[in-house]
């Protein structure tokens, strides 16, 4: 890596074939002799595209923008092409971008953390479920378990198997994983019930971690808020596996 080289850079995968553009995030204090903690920010329906930048716009590359100091870690922002979700491919195009900057930038496996909003939410609830023991918490903003009529942009995760309650089923799987949900009372998008029916099937499966924040008066946009919450990035960075 080339001295210089700080801030947030360009850079694609292959899967299947297929370039999948990203960006990653290098704090300007980067320092390669030590090991770094390491961040995967799932966007949402909005950032879709194939320029790999606009999921730098949002979510934690704001705060880095505002206070770049709260966010000491590398991030990997992944991108998911127009008309797709966080579901099948595009996981697999994260994860490996996320496995080519831990190694690239001396990430710390023992502090990666997952993120994402909106559809990126339930993304971020499916690669959890995909990758268990692999993250060292999880916060997981506007998401949810199930598609709605106010949105085409989600999915229920293939990983749930059909007839389950899908909270409880996901509560059960995620009970030792260091949780936070954030939602909007007011979200006309995704529905607010989907955190709250989350955060109580958490709690009654005995998750010791499991935090949830409820925005009263906010609509879909809860991330402004949830990456502004200084106590959540010093919860966040006090885990590790």
């Amino acid at each position: 890596m080339a001295p210089a080289e700080r801030g947030f850079l360009l850079r694609a995968v292959e899967v299947n074939g297929r370039a999948y553009p990203y960006s990653v995030y290098v704090p300007g204090d980067f320092d390669p002799a030590r090991q770094w903690p390491v961040m995967l920010f799932l966007h949402g329906a909005g950032e879709r595209g194939s320029d790999g930048l606009r999921g730098t716009q949002i979510g934690p590359a704001a705060t880095i923008r505002h206070d770049p100091g709260r966010v000491p870690a590398i991030v990997v922002f992944p991108q998911v092409p127009l008309d797709s979700r966080w579901i099948g491919e595009p996981v697999d195009a994260a994860m490996a971008a996320l496995e080519r900057v831990t190694i690239e930038f001396n990430g710390d496996r023992s502090r990666t953390y997952l993120t994402g909003l909106s559809m990126g939410g339930y993304g971020t609830l499916h690669v959890a479920l995909a990758y268990p023991n692999r993250f060292a918490a999880l916060v997981v903003v506007c998401g949810g378990l199930l598609p709605h009529a106010t949105t085409t942009s989600v999915r229920r995760s293939p990983l749930i198997p059909a007839d389950a309650d899908p909270y409880a089923f996901v509560a059960g799987a995620l009970r030792n994983e260091p949780v936070w949900l954030f939602h909007g009372d007011a979200d006309p998008v995704i529905p607010v019930e989907e955190s709250r029916h989350l955060y109580d099937e958490l709690k009654k499966a005995g998750a010791a971690d499991a935090h949830y924040t409820e925005l009263p008066g906010v609509g879909h946009n809860a991330w402004d808020k949830a990456y502004a919450d200084e106590g959540m990035w010093t919860w966040l960075f006090a885990h590790h596996r």
